[in-house]
């Protein structure tokens, strides 16, 4: 018995790890043009850049791993029924229930490692990523690139023609105080100074106007010092079970508590619903991997999607009941009945 759940385990890994490798590296290359898209807006280093990053990888196996364990199991179960081993398992006196029971251990693992991404690692990694974007923010190391529309300085609008390092040419500057009145500046020169973690833009030689409906004001200057207007606010974090203890008051936090929790879940109850479609004779049965895969991804995600829009804790209870009488159910009428 234990050489059989052995076995199995072996396949299961071997397929899990070509499932969830390929994925994890997919979706960290979307993260990672998510974090790359902030240098348009502040000057990133390659390691804060992989430090964000280390950030999302939490939310990135959280997404990752139920998806690739279905997948894993689905495949290593069809592939052990097409090659009759598990025919094989039955005539030597195994049940089919002894084998399920088995994988259910597997899925009990995968779940309480999620559960403890989910509940501990994510939050914190969370607050983690909103402090540093905030901090980056806050210091204003702007990446300004020539002759772009759109770049903002605090609340200005920058155009720039030529840059060199941090020195720029015909510098024109633009700022909507509210809809009636403007503010628009034009400099030969500009240089961008940091001092600590104050941000200012130098001008040399230019012109400033401020007009209205019924008028226009025009000065000319030799130097002007514009500021970066942001006002910058400590960061603060929550531990766990403050974290959590919000969702009690706070109703996107108990939606997201409920998704976390079922999506968690999954790797444990959709162990019997997997099986009854996957543990077959292949003499009889035909292989339906894809749409065994594509209809427990589709039931679960959507059941999740559910919780996390207008969930409560009696509809996750019900939808944890109802998966797992729904997978035992089909798994008597399909699979222990014959094996």
């Amino acid at each position: 018995m234990v050489n059989v759940r052995s076995y199995i385990s072996a396949n299961f890994s071997k397929a899990f790890l070509t499932i969830f490798l390929p994925f994890f590296l997919i979706i960290s290359l979307v993260y990672l043009v998510k974090i790359a898209s902030l240098t348009s807006k502040v000057v990133l280093t390659f390691s804060e850049l992989l430090t964000l990053y280390s950030y999302s990888i939490p939310d990135i196996i959280f997404y990752t791993l139920p998806i690739s364990f279905v997948a894993a199991l689905a495949n290593t179960l069809i592939r052990l029924s097409a090659d009759n081993e598990l025919i094989v398992i039955y005539a030597l006196g195994l049940k089919a229930n002894s084998v399920v029971r088995g994988l259910l251990v597997l899925g009990a693992l995968f779940s309480i490692l999620l559960l403890s991404i989910s509940f501990f690692t994510m939050p914190l990694t969370k607050q983690m990523y909103k402090s540093f974007k905030q901090e980056k923010k806050a210091e204003a190391k702007l990446n300004i690139v020539p002759g772009k529309f759109g770049q903002k300085f605090g609340e200005f609008y920058i155009y720039v023609k030529d840059k060199n390092e941090n020195h720029f040419n015909d510098v024109v500057i633009f700022n909507r105080e509210n809809r009636d009145s403007e503010q628009f500046l034009s400099a030969n020169e500009g240089e961008l100074k940091i001092k600590g973690k104050i941000s200012s833009l130098l001008l040399t030689d230019g012109h400033g106007y401020t007009y209205s409906k019924d008028k226009l004001k025009q000065a000319k200057y030799k130097t002007l010092e514009v500021f970066q207007n942001i006002k910058k606010r400590n960061y603060k974090f929550e531990d766990i079970i403050n974290y959590w203890r919000l969702a009690k008051t706070n109703e996107k936090r108990m939606h997201r508590l409920l998704f976390y929790m079922f999506v968690s879940l999954i790797p444990f109850i959709s162990i019997y619903l997997i099986a009854s479609f996957t543990m077959i004779n292949p003499r009889y049965q035909s292989n339906n991997t894809f749409l065994v895969i594509f209809g427990t991804i589709f039931l679960f995600y959507s059941l999740a999607s559910s919780l996390q829009k207008y969930g409560s804790v009696a509809m996750l209870v019900a939808f944890i009941v109802f998966t797992a009488i729904l997978g035992r159910w089909l798994f008597n009428i399909r699979v222990a009945r014959y094996f």
